[in-house]
């Protein structure tokens, strides 16, 4: 009969074997003080080391190693967080204000496993991105998921875009090129403020933005950066909507005359996203392209024989094989999409 040495050693009464970490090392369950749990440990070493030699020489060596298993596991706080949540524990893991990490949440809802998370942490720090982008950009969750972490992280609630109609009063106050600089889109006009979707958190600059155009601060709700550019784009359609004029900004003291007159800022020239930036690129180059290929085929298949044949002098009929059409329209109209759409800018 193999002899237990859990409870023969160490004093565990009989139940799972082999036990858990807490339990092998005498600890209370979910003990989190790394001290109690050194201390343990090395008290437990000693005495099982007394078995080291004889004929208890293997088991005592298999059980020091499932003792320092645990106690490095217990000792780092990655590890045992994954491990306490593993028995049921729920870990809070928030900070001062309430706010628990994007990792923490995916872990929790079982998305992501601990090594996934210190995988995120280690792109976005080695990348530049901010650990959303870092988790999208690897393909462990989808943008909307990515959002709800988010805004679980910064204590705001999360929105789907796709549920919700919002107010054309609400839109109709803060123009294009606004929603497209702070990737937000305004949803409702509140008793006490404007409940406005971002995909990250307000700026000032939003913030000043919103409380000059309504009179009320606005009140932030997270939704992913997608849904809020296919909203901008079904919402502010072309001709959609008339433009907002811009606030009148404070500027200190105005000295005081008979009659007043506001000057209005010019609107501001519409702000393009990356995607449409590259996708106008795409579509100059193709233009492009089709500006040389179609007039160097009708030179070679149309054009010398039913116009420059006949109007060219025969001296010059070794022009045959220069594409005129392409130099007099194909390079003007090539030259011309470069400028308006390879070469545009936001």
């Amino acid at each position: 009969m193999t002899m237990d040495v859990y409870k023969e050693w160490l004093g565990i009464p009989e139940g799972p074997r082999p036990p858990d970490h807490y339990q092998l090392l005498r600890l209370i369950q979910f003990e989190d003080n790394i001290e109690k749990v050194r201390k343990n440990y090395k008290k437990l070493n000693a005495h099982v080391r007394k078995y080291a030699t004889g004929q208890y020489s293997n088991q005592s060596q298999s059980l020091l190693n499932e003792l320092a298993k645990a106690m490095l596991c217990l000792t780092d706080e990655e590890l045992k967080q994954e491990y306490d949540r593993g028995l049921g524990r729920v870990v809070d893991d928030r900070d001062e204000s309430g706010r628990r990490p994007m990792t923490s949440y995916l872990q929790d809802e079982g998305l992501i496993t601990s090594d996934q998370a210190r995988e995120v942490k280690a792109h976005a720090e080695r990348t530049g991105l901010s650990v959303r982008d870092a988790i999208v950009q690897l393909k462990m969750v989808d943008q909307e998921t990515a959002a709800k972490a988010f805004a679980s992280e910064v204590g705001r609630s999360y929105v789907d875009l796709a549920d919700l109609v919002p107010e054309n009063a609400a839109m109709d106050m803060v123009p294009k090129n606004v929603v497209r600089r702070h990737n937000c889109l305004p949803l409702f006009i509140d008793e006490n403020d404007i409940v406005v979707a971002c995909a990250d958190e307000p700026d000032s600059e939003l913030e000043d933005e919103i409380r000059l155009r309504f009179g009320k601060p606005i009140r932030p709700v997270i939704a992913s950066g997608k849904s809020i550019n296919q909203a901008i784009a079904t919402n502010y359609a072309e001709g959609l909507r008339k433009e907002a004029a811009e606030p009148v900004k404070a500027a200190g003291k105005a000295k005081s005359t008979a009659n007043h007159a506001v000057v209005q800022s010019k609107p501001k020239a519409e702000v393009l996203t990356d995607d449409e930036i590259a996708q106008r690129r795409q579509l100059g180059m193709i233009f492009m392209c089709w500006s040389l290929v179609i007039p160097t085929l009708l030179d070679v298949f149309v054009l010398w024989d039913l116009v420059w044949k006949k109007v060219l002098p025969r001296a010059l009929f070794f022009l045959e094989w220069v594409p005129l059409s392409t130099l007099a329209i194909g390079l003007p109209l090539a030259f011309m999409f470069y400028n308006t759409h390879v070469k545009a800018k936001k």
